[in-house]
């Protein structure tokens, strides 16, 4: 939502829905491969570390990769 609030970018905001449809599906139980949602954060992960990569700012790629580390460290102990 930032990246279209602030720089108008359509392509952020869909992105961001397809992303949130699929891990809420995931969540939800009606994708039931364990390995969808790893792989879906684990491709949000590299796109984030990229990002803060190439501008070395920690707002905002870096918050979200920080925030993505978390959910996948969480799905793993059982949260």
């Amino acid at each position: 939502m930032i990246g279209f609030l602030k720089g108008k970018s359509q392509i952020s905001l869909i992105m961001s829905v397809v992303f949130a449809a699929a891990l809420s599906l995931c969540a939800a139980g009606i994708i039931f491969q364990r390995y969808v949602a790893d792989i879906l954060l684990t491709v949000l992960l590299v796109v984030f570390a990229m990002r803060l990569v190439k501008t070395k700012k920690f707002m905002p790629a870096g918050l979200m990769l920080v925030v993505t580390i978390m959910a996948l460290a969480l799905r793993h102990i059982g949260f």
